[in-house]
C-alpha cells in the first residue's frame, strides 16, 4: 500500500482514485445490506424491550392483589381526642366499640432527699441492688463516683432499667429516678449494701437511696401506674398507653382519660384503588403492542405487525384475565367480568367499573377475594388454610388426621390453699418457657384467694419483658384438684414450661417448687393421602409432594379422624402473575426472541469484519495489478519514446545526403 501514491505515473489512468472508486462500488451493496439488517434487528431489541418493561409493569400491581389482606382494607375513626386507634388490614373485621379510659399509664419517679451540691459531697460506698421488673442490676459506687452526680452517672451506664439526673432545685441538689417503661411492673425497687457504715437501711450514707417494700428513704414523686381502661364494658389493663391484643386488628393509643367510640368500617375504596392501579398497568401494556403492531393502508405495517411472539403474549394474558377462576363456577363471583372490569373488544384495553367493584366486595368479600388470591376453603370449621407452594394446583383435598397438636407444660405437684399470704419469702418465681427463654418473677405482697394467686402470677408473667421480647406466653390456670396449671401457648414439640427456681417458703406457702414440664407435641396425619409434617398446629405437604405439594393447613381443635377437605383456589392474581414470570422469565418468549436476535448482531458484526477482510484482500490485488500493468505501460512507452527519438534521428539523416547529390 505504500507504494499506491505513485499510481498512474506510467499509465495516467491507473490511479489511487480508480482503486477507491472500484473497492466502494464493490463494497456497497453488501455494507448497505449489513446496515439495514443492523438497524432493523436493533430496532427489533428495542420493541421487544418496551414489551418486556411494560409486561413486567403489569406484574407487580397484579402480585399486590394476591394476597387476601389486599382486599381486606379497613380503616377507623375515633370519637374522641383521647383515643387514637390504627389499623392491621389483614386481622381487623367491622366493628364498633366503646371506650372508657380511666387511668393512663405511668412510670415511677423517685427522688432523694437535698444535697448542698452534686461534685463534691461524698455520700457512701457499697452497692445499689436496683429491681425493675424481671431484671436486677448492681451498681457498684465507691471513690470514684460517691458523690450525687457520679451516682446518677453510675446509674445510667449500668442500663438498669431506670434513668437518673440531678436537679438544682433552687434551695439544693436533688437525685431523681424515672422507670424507662410505664406501668407497676416496671416501678423500681432499690436494696442497698452500705460498705460505709455497714447499715443498709437508715438515713445516712449510701442507705439514704434504698426503696423497697420495708425501706423508703427515697420519695416516690410519681407512682408507677397501668392503663386501664374498659372496652365493650370489658375491663382492660395494660403496662403501657399503647394497648394491643385486645381487639383483633386494632391497636389503641391512649392519651387521655374519658370516653370515645371507635368504628372500624371496610375501605373498599382503598381496594378499588388497587385495582385500578392493575388496569392502568395493563392498557398500557396494550398501547404499547398496539403502537408497535398496528397497520394502516397509508403506512403500511409497524415493526411487529404480526409477530407471532406478540400476539402469543397477548393471547395468554387475554386467557387468565377473562376466564372463569377453577373453584368459582358456582360462586356469585366467577371472573373479572363479575367486578366491573371488562374488555373493550375494539382496542383490547381494560374497562374498570369501580362502583360495581365496591358493590360486590360488600357483597360477596369471601367469593372476591378468592376471584384474586389463592384462598382454601375448608369444611372443618376447625382447619384453616395457611398458604400453598408454588407447585400446588386448584383443586379438593382431603385431610386426616393422626395426632392433634399439644401445648407442652405442667401441672402443679402440690395442691395451692384455698387461702395463701405473699410476703418477701415466696414471693420469687423462675420459669423457663418453650426451651430457651428465661422468664423470672416477682409477685405484689397480700393475702390471695387460690383463683386470685393464679390471677396475680398470670399478670406477671404477661408483664415480663423476657417473654414478650421472645414473643411467648404462658397461661395460668387452676385446675379441678385446685393445683396450678401451667402452658406454654403455643403448641408443638418445641412448647414447654417448667418452674426452674423458687423462693424460700414458696413450696410450703403456695404450693409450687421446681418442676420440669412435659413437651407439647405436633400434629400429624395425611393431605390428599400423603403423610404430612406437623409444626405445632400446622399440618403441610413437602413442594414434591404432587398436585397439593407445599399446602399448609391449621387444625385448631377437634380430634383425631378425618377432618374433611379442604378446596384451594388459585385468584387471577397468582395465575397472571406466574404467566408474566414465565413470558419475562430466563425460558420465556421475549427472552428466547432477544436472545435470537442477539445472535443475529453478532452474525451481521461477523459478516461485516469478513467483508473489510475480503475489501482489503481486493484493493490490495487491485494495487498490485494496477502497478504491474502501470509498469508494463511505463515500459512500452519508455521503447516509444526511444525509437521515437531513433526514427527522427533516421529521418534527419536521410535529409541531409540527398542535398548533397
Amino acid at each position: 500500500m505504500a507504494g499506491i501514491s505513485s499510481l498512474g505515473v506510467g499509465s495516467g489512468v491507473l490511479n489511487s482514485d480508480l482503486v477507491d472508486q472500484l473497492v466502494a462500488a464493490e463494497r456497497k451493496p453488501v455494507e448497505t445490506r449489513l446496515t439495514q439488517e443492523t438497524k432493523r434487528t436493533e430496532a427489533l431489541i428495542s420493541a421487544y424491550g418496551k414489551i418486556r418493561s411494560a409486561v413486567t409493569d403489569v406484574r407487580l400491581p397484579m402480585r399486590q392483589l394476591g394476597s387476601p389482606d389486599a382486599l381486606q382494607s379497613f380503616s377507623a375513626s375515633s370519637s374522641g381526642d383521647n383515643v387514637q386507634v390504627s389499623v392491621d388490614s389483614a386481622k381487623a373485621s367491622r366493628g364498633n366499640y366503646n371506650l372508657d379510659v380511666t387511668q393512663l399509664a405511668s412510670g415511677q419517679s423517685l427522688a432523694s432527699g437535698s444535697f448542698v451540691d452534686r461534685d463534691s459531697t461524698t455520700l457512701g460506698q457499697g452497692t445499689l441492688n436496683i429491681s425493675v421488673g424481671d431484671k436486677t442490676t448492681n451498681v457498684t459506687i465507691d471513690s470514684s463516683n460517691n458523690t450525687l452526680q457520679g451516682i446518677a452517672n453510675a446509674i445510667n451506664d449500668a442500663d438498669a432499667g431506670v434513668s437518673a439526673g440531678v436537679i438544682d432545685t433552687g434551695d439544693g441538689y436533688r437525685l431523681v429516678m424515672s422507670s424507662d417503661d410505664t406501668g407497676t411492673a416496671n416501678a423500681a425497687k432499690i436494696s442497698v449494701t452500705d460498705t460505709g457504715d455497714g447499715n443498709n437501711t437508715d438515713a445516712s450514707g449510701l442507705s439514704r437511696f434504698a426503696f423497697n417494700d420495708t425501706t423508703q428513704n427515697l420519695e416516690e414523686t410519681v407512682t408507677a401506674k397501668d392503663a386501664k381502661m374498659s372496652v365493650n364494658g370489658i375491663e382492660v389493663t395494660r403496662s403501657t398507653n399503647t394497648v394491643e391484643g385486645v381487639v383483633d386488628g386494632l391497636s389503641f393509643t391512649l392519651n387521655d382519660t374519658g370516653q370515645s367510640q371507635v368504628e372500624v368500617s371496610q375501605d373498599t375504596q382503598a381496594v378499588a384503588d388497587k385495582v385500578q392501579a392493575f388496569v392502568d398497568k395493563f392498557n398500557t401494556l396494550k398501547s404499547t403492542i398496539s403502537e408497535l403492531t398496528s397497520f394502516s393502508p397509508e403506512a403500511g405495517g409497524s415493526l411487529l405487525t404480526g409477530d407471532s411472539t406478540v400476539r402469543n403474549i397477548e393471547n395468554q394474558l387475554s386467557r387468565q384475565l377473562t376466564s372463569v377462576v377453577p373453584g368459582l363456577e358456582d360462586a356469585n363471583v366467577r371472573s373479572l367480568a363479575d367486578v366491573g372490569i371488562t374488555t373493550n373488544f375494539q382496542t383490547g384495553q381494560l374497562n374498570f367499573d369501580a362502583q360495581k367493584f365496591q358493590e360486590q366486595l360488600k357483597a360477596n368479600p369471601d367469593d372476591v377475594t378468592a376471584l384474586f388470591a389463592e384462598q382454601g376453603r375448608t369444611t372443618d370449621s376447625q382447619v384453616e388454610f395457611v398458604r400453598s407452594g408454588t407447585d400446588t394446583q386448584p383443586g379438593e383435598y382431603d385431610i386426616n388426621l393422626t395426632q392433634t397438636a399439644e401445648q407442652g407444660g405442667f401441672l402443679a405437684s402440690s395442691t395451692t390453699p384455698a387461702s395463701v399470704t405473699v410476703d418477701a419469702d415466696n414471693d420469687e418465681l423462675t420459669f423457663q418457657v418453650d426451651g430457651d427463654t428465661t422468664a423470672s418473677i416477682q409477685l405484689t405482697a397480700g393475702s390471695y384467694t387460690r383463683d386470685e394467686l393464679a390471677s396475680e402470677i398470670q399478670s406477671q408473667l404477661n408483664g415480663s419483658s423476657a417473654l414478650s421480647s421472645a414473643d411467648k406466653a404462658v397461661s395460668v390456670s387452676v385446675d379441678g384438684s385446685g393445683a396450678l396449671q401451667f402452658n406454654s401457648t403455643a403448641f408443638g414439640s418445641d412448647s414447654n414450661v417448667s418452674i426452674t427456681s423458687v423462693d424460700t417458703n414458696t413450696a410450703a406457702d403456695l404450693g409450687l417448687s421446681t418442676q420440669s414440664g412435659t413437651a407439647g407435641q405436633d400434629v400429624a396425619g395425611t393431605i390428599n393421602g400423603r403423610t404430612a409434617q406437623g409444626d405445632g398446629q400446622v399440618l403441610f405437604l413437602d413442594g414434591d409432594a404432587g398436585e397439593a405439594g407445599g399446602l399448609q393447613v391449621r387444625i385448631t381443635g377437634g380430634s383425631t379422624g378425618s377432618r374433611g377437605s379442604i378446596q384451594f383456589i388459585e385468584g387471577v392474581s397468582e395465575r397472571t402473575v406466574d404467566t408474566i414470570s414465565n413470558i419475562v422469565g430466563l425460558d420465556g418468549a421475549l427472552r428466547t426472541k432477544t436472545d435470537s436476535l442477539n445472535r443475529e448482531l453478532e452474525n451481521i458484526s461477523d459478516e461485516q469484519q469478513q467483508l473489510n477482510d475480503r475489501i482489503q484482500s481486493y484493493r490490495e490485488r487491485l494495487v498490485s495489478q494496477f502497478s504491474a500493468a502501470d509498469a508494463r505501460i511505463s515500459q512500452f512507452n519508455s521503447t516509444q519514446q526511444f525509437l521515437t527519438q531513433q526514427l527522427a534521428t533516421l529521418g534527419g539523416g536521410n535529409s541531409g545526403g540527398g542535398g548533397g547529390n
